[in-house]
């Protein structure tokens, strides 16, 4: 697998949190969008003999894969991870040729500019054709093989397969004897060629490196560009190098800049000759650096152990990262101070030795934890597309960009005149700072709502409402905080906190049923579509198609249409109270009732011409039609209204309206 160079050193060097090359970040969860298959062309093969293996990427509507040697536009800055197909264990067959699938070109809008680019995929039922030859001396026929790819489509991709993971290994195998083909599956292997198929590739060197070259030839290690400069992949010093750059900036957060001059001259004070001061300094820089490498061990040995961009696949990691960064964001500008235990504050050791000098500067770089702790994020997405002596490169670099300043004053003291000190321009790197974090929390947590409705699709229309119920509890939560500090008795703490409880609990117990509501509907609607043969469905709400509704009413149904959108909470209380409820809810689930949910939420919605067609401007509004003609509508109704509506619609041959 081809990796991105560090993307969070982009932002540190150049302020920018998010650029249009960090969707790769972004992965959908849920099932996967391709289905994978492998089978033989023979269940009985000669000595000597073909087989032929057909692996099947089945893609879902709307979704592809990259090709086995992918070529993305430059924009994109980064190498899409190829499809790969591995076979191992060979038993009496050698592995002669490969014939991939005809790519499709797509056009993609990665960066949203507006002016999409062409690239070439896999989609729809793609066919690999893997060629082996039989051994002469043959006494049984197998093999493994593994698939590796990565699903996405215009927007979102899936979290990448890797040869290996579970739905990727397929056995196969074939008797030693007569030729037989596959009789099964005849028609799969009509699209292979051998004029098509090409030498077979080198399994991958390593668990982490998937690229594949010809046989007898080397890849080139796909390049880099940071600002258009190339960087090899895997060039550890450049890194290093760009990281200490990264370090170096950090050191204008306000909670370091203001402290460097006074650690500075208290070292000079304590050391008395110039010469002592620079060891002090020496090792106070050695005690900033540790501290950063001592922080990126735990990050180094989790890439070593696992895939760390699966961790990005959970939707609360995610999102719980941008939520992380964007309080982080908030607090560097000023909203609120974040303060380290006193415990911490309380350690002060004494920089006259070289044991002191290293123990202050591993407190100097905790201290400023609070200021640039917004670099966590951004290093444990890195830490997904990076090796371990690149990670520990990266951590390494940044320690020895923040230590250089104290190395380089401890050397010459009379440049403290020179060190910029706090004040307006201070705030506005702080401020600039601030709202960029926030931009970055917004890829993070949009990352992390994507693959939350990818996993529980029946939330993408429930967002709003777990938004309302987020900020309504910390309301309560503030209110709660808030009088426990000014309330003199206990009676306003008391009845304000059960005030605080109430408003958080009513916020979250309606996000919640609604959540339920939601879910069972969906559950509900995908169990009828998933056997949907083109017969009429009732029992449950369908979406509104002028075709869906034609043919019920062809066939003699009654259609019952409820118009409603997201704003509407007029048209969502109207439900609750009198569609939902009994004996309404049984009545419209009958076998000759379809129900069909008119969705105006937008206003290129297709309800809207149905809406002017009734001679209707506004909603809510609930519409019982018959197959004789008959038609009721209503925007303000009862359990009632909807009972008689029903039943005329089930009897009567006349057109009326209400």
């Amino acid at each position: 697998m081809t990796r991105t160079f560090p993307r969070f050193l982009l932002f540190l060097l150049a302020l920018l949190a998010v650029s249009p090359a960090s969707a790769q970040f972004g992965f959908a969860g849920g099932e996967p969008h391709v289905e994978v298959r492998a089978v033989a062309s023979h269940t009985s093969v000669e000595p000597g003999g073909e087989l032929i293996v057909a692996v099947v990427f089945d893609h879902a509507e709307g979704w592809h894969a990259h090709t086995n040697d992918p070529h993305a536009p430059e924009s994109w800055g980064f190498d899409p991870i190829p499809t790969t197909i591995d076979a191992k264990d060979l038993k009496g067959l050698e592995l002669v040729g490969t014939q991939w699938p005809e790519p499709h070109t797509v056009d993609i809008d990665l960066s949203g500019s507006g002016n999409p680019e062409p690239y070439e995929v896999f989609e729809g039922e793609a066919v690999a054709y893997l060629v082996f030859k039989v051994a002469d001396d043959a006494e049984e026929v197998g093999a493994t093989v593994e698939v590796g790819y990565q699903a996405c489509n215009d927007s979102v991709c899936d979290a990448p397969v890797f040869p290996g993971d579970d739905g990727t290994v397929f056995e196969i195998s074939a008797e030693v004897g007569e030729t037989t083909p596959n009789e099964g599956e005849r028609a799969l292997f009509s699209g292979y060629s051998t004029e098509g198929a090409t030498v077979a590739p080198e399994p991958p060197s390593d668990a982490n490196h998937r690229d594949v070259s010809p046989v007898g030839e080397v890849a080139t290690p796909p390049s880099r560009t940071f600002f258009g400069i190339p960087v090899p992949q895997g060039n550890v010093l450049v890194i290093g190098l760009l990281a200490a750059l990264g370090g170096l900036i950090l050191n204008l957060t306000p909670c370091v800049l203001p402290v460097i001059p006074i650690k500075i001259m208290t070292i000079s004070k304590l050391a008395q000759t110039p010469g002592k001061s620079f060891v002090l300094g020496l090792w106070m820089a050695l005690g900033v650096i540790a501290f950063w490498v001592v922080l990126g061990l735990p990050v180094a040995f989790l890439t070593s152990v696992t895939d760390p961009s699966r961790v990005f696949g959970i939707w609360w990691v995610t999102l719980g990262i941008g939520l992380l960064i964007a309080a982080m964001g908030v607090g560097i500008m000023g909203l609120f101070e974040i303060q380290l235990p006193r415990s911490v504050y309380a350690i002060n050791p004494k920089a006259d030795t070289a044991w002191g000098s290293f123990v202050f500067g591993v407190m100097t770089a905790v201290l400023g934890l609070p200021c640039f702790g917004f670099v966590v994020g951004p290093l444990l997405a890195t830490s997904a597309m990076l090796s371990t002596s690149e990670i520990l490169a990266v951590f390494g670099g940044i320690g020895f960009g923040m230590a250089l300043p104290y190395f380089i004053l401890s050397a010459f003291p009379k440049l403290l005149s020179r060190v910029p000190k706090s004040g307006p321009a201070s705030s506005l790197v702080k401020q600039v700072m601030g709202l960029l974090l926030l931009a970055a929390a917004a890829f993070f947590v949009g990352s992390g709502l994507i693959a939350l409705v990818s996993e529980q699709p029946w939330l993408a229309r429930l967002l709003h409402w777990w938004t309302v119920a987020a900020f309504a509890t910390l309301a309560g939560l503030w209110l709660t905080i808030r009088t426990l500090q000014i309330a003199k008795t206990p009676a306003p703490k008391i009845v304000f906190s059960i005030v605080s409880l109430v408003i958080a609990g009513v916020a979250i117990w309606y996000a919640a049923d609604a959540t339920a509501k939601a879910k069972t509907h969906w559950l509900l609607e995908q169990e009828t579509l998933a056997v949907d043969d083109g017969r009429i469905i009732t029992t449950t709400w369908m979406p509104y198609t002028e075709a869906r509704r034609q043919k019920a009413l062809d066939e003699g149904y009654v259609v019952a249409m409820n118009f409603t959108a997201e704003w509407c909470l007029i048209c969502k209380g109207l439900k609750a109270r009198v569609l939902d409820p009994e004996p309404v809810k049984s009545l419209l689930a009958s076998d000759d009732i379809v129900m069909l949910t008119v969705d105006l939420t937008s206003r290129k919605a297709p309800g809207w011409d149905k809406l002017h067609e009734l001679g209707e401007t506004g909603i809510p509004l609930l519409v019982v039609e018959g197959p004789d003609g008959f038609l009721w509508k209503s925007n303000a109704y009862t359990a009632a209204h909807v009972e008689e509506a029903v039943e005329q619609a089930r009897h009567s041959t006349r057109v009326g309206a209400r």
